[in-house]
């Protein structure tokens, strides 16, 4: 049911993307080609871990639905080895539907069962990574990445969850005594393996707001991430945040802030994920095709994807598309030219932090007075506000050029269109652009950065 409805929707709506055109030949590979956008979803779930179907179903989804790449990343293991699901557990979790279908879209010689039905001791081998990739990559269309989401928990109590695109080997759950601590030990080891296996990695943090588990403060400390989702369309890790807590796009604006100013380093990056689980029409809450990214680069390639996501060229999307983002150093003008779709209006925000912005955060209070343990409040009367709206442009061709006075601009893009499956935090399509003309802004850190040693 959901392939069938968004099939329909993304045949009826141009401004979607569309799938890469297949190269004409193999030469096309020699050819030094232009920079394009390829459009992936970084986070992913299936019955390797809590997900409700089989990876090659989820695959699947993605490779038809005008994807150009996608890492699926289960909990604390990488999709390798042999690995057998009760049929009991796949029914459980799927309320029977994945099983059958399964079946009959891939047939007995590909679906290996070991057990009995009749006795209920049927199980049902899941495919690793490596053995069902081959059935849906196509040079130059769509490629798949390894990944893993290392989910862990500090001494305090608090969740993290860290995904690491591009792995070869399965990286263990750090233990730490605080976040940043956690953090810190689990990007060592990604950045560690990568580099004795000569890959591209991507690190990144994931829904901070996931049972409150990560501030502003820990993501402004870490060193060895640039990389967070500020979209997650999960229903259930509070992205928009609740009072007194704030939502992922202010922890943005004050980990970016804080990083910047008090530790001269560069400002956080902005993912959106899908962290879909959910693949069958009667479960919604963490269901495909609700946030991805859209990456700047001349090959369809871990490489070169990887390459530009660290070079801050991609822009995260809900809905809404760009058709170009540029921003002209000489000028300090960020200009935008966003798709049309339909008949739907676009705004777009462009958001910074002045140089002249209170650093000094104090603690946030619930309706009763109440300290309550989240990112800290940094509002001071007489000064500007972190995260600021620089300026609100309506139209399809936004621009701002910085003034001088500000740290960085990114831009948000809000459009009066309703998302393929909203959310009660995605009533309307959104697309969030990087920061920029923020390396003039930073200057030798004043202190060390707080980051724990691995």
């Amino acid at each position: 049911m959901i392939s069938s409805i968004l099939t329909l929707l993304l045949g009826a709506c141009a401004c979607q993307p569309v799938p890469a055109a297949t190269p004409p030949d193999a030469r096309a590979v020699a050819i030094e080609p232009d920079a394009r956008y390829w459009r992936g979803n970084l986070h992913t779930h299936t019955f390797w871990s809590d997900g409700n179907d089989f990876p090659e179903m989820v695959a699947a989804w993605y490779a038809s639905h005008a994807y150009n790449f996608l890492a699926i990343s289960d909990h604390n293991v990488l999709q390798q080895g042999l690995k057998f699901k009760s049929l009991k557990d796949i029914d459980q979790r799927s309320r029977g539907k994945a099983f059958d279908k399964y079946l009959a879209r891939y047939g007995p010689e590909w679906v290996e069962t070991k057990g009995s039905k009749g006795d209920g001791t049927l199980e049902v081998r899941l495919k690793p990574f490596d053995e069902y990739r081959s059935l849906f990559e196509r040079a130059g269309q769509f490629i798949m990445l390894p990944a893993e989401e290392i989910s862990a928990e500090a001494a305090n109590k608090r969740t993290i969850h860290i995904n690491a695109t591009n792995l070869l080997e399965f990286i263990a759950p750090a233990k730490g005594e605080t976040v940043v601590e956690v953090i810190a030990k689990t990007t060592a080891a990604a950045r560690a393996q990568a580099a004795r296996t000569g890959r591209q990695v991507l690190i990144h943090v994931n829904h901070p707001n996931f049972r409150w588990g990560v501030t502003a403060e820990d993501l402004a400390a870490i060193t060895g991430d640039r990389f967070f989702e500020v979209w997650n369309g999960h229903s259930g890790v509070n992205g928009q945040g609740e009072p007194p807590r704030p939502s992922t796009d202010e922890i943005w604006d004050i980990a970016s802030t804080l990083r910047m100013a008090g530790f001269g380093m560069p400002p956080l990056l902005g993912l959106a994920t899908d962290d879909s689980h959910d693949y069958h029409d009667d479960t919604i809450g963490s269901m495909p095709g609700r946030g991805w990214v859209m990456v700047r680069a001349k090959r369809l390639t871990p490489e070169s994807l990887i390459k530009a996501l660290h070079q801050g060229d991609f822009y995260s999307s809900s809905g809404v598309m760009l058709d170009e983002v540029v921003f002209d150093a000489a000028t300090g003008r960020l200009s935008l030219r966003v798709a049309t779709c339909g008949d739907e209006k676009f705004t777009t925000r462009f958001i910074g932090t002045r140089k002249v912005a209170n650093l000094k955060g104090t603690p946030r209070k619930d309706k009763d007075g109440k300290v309550v343990e989240t990112t800290l409040d940094y509002t001071l009367a007489g000064t500007p506000p972190i995260g600021e709206v620089l300026a609100s442009v309506e139209g399809l061709t936004p621009s701002y050029t910085l003034k001088g006075d500000e740290l960085y601009v990114r831009a948000v893009v809000t459009s009066t269109g309703i998302p393929d499956f909203p959310t009660p935090i995605n009533k309307l399509k959104r697309a969030w652009t990087q920061p920029v003309g923020w390396e003039k802004s930073i200057a030798p850190p004043p202190v060390a950065a707080p980051d724990a040693k691995p």
